[in-house]
């Protein structure tokens, strides 16, 4: 696998935080051309470093005022798989985990209310095959959502510490 050097890792800080940002702006940034930047960003996206584009959607927006997460047991965890399958089938599951500890799954569900909610639980969710039981994690409040930090150098990663 290619490695990432400083340039990869500034670009990667920019574009995450503005991915509609402009070539030339990254480029003025950086310090580089913007037919640099071009090359660079096509080949962090066939590396699978960048592995989307497009706009984040305010879920509350669309109506969505119940978030949840979900802990999922299995009857086994071999059933992870078919059951995920399942979960992918319903539109209101935006995240599905599979986990140690007390779940075989963690899911998370935005559904218009509360009511939306119960019935996604009761007639979708625990219906799927080898589902045995669910636990209901309501958030009332989400305080951060972002993406993960990219260390240019080694003090930017002591930094975090």
């Amino acid at each position: 696998m290619d490695r990432l050097d400083k340039l990869d890792k500034k670009i990667l800080n920019i574009v995450m935080y503005n991915a509609r940002i402009a070539s030339k702006d990254i480029a003025a940034q950086c310090g580089v051309s913007r037919a640099a930047i071009h090359q660079r960003i096509q080949r962090l996206i066939d590396m699978q470093v960048i592995v989307g584009s497009g706009y984040t959607v305010n879920p509350h927006k669309l109506g969505y005022n119940t978030c949840t997460y979900i802990g999922v047991k299995l009857e086994k965890g071999s059933l992870y798989r078919e059951a995920a399958k399942e979960l992918e089938k319903i539109p209101e599951v935006v995240e599905c985990h599979f986990t140690t500890g007390p779940y075989s799954m963690l899911i998370k569900v935005y559904a218009y209310d509360n009511q939306h909610l119960m019935e996604l639980l009761n007639d979708r969710i625990q219906h799927i095959p080898g589902v045995t039981e669910t636990e209901t994690l309501i958030s009332l409040e989400q305080s951060m959502n972002r993406q993960i930090h990219v260390a240019v150098d080694d003090n930017d990663m002591m930094s975090q510490k």
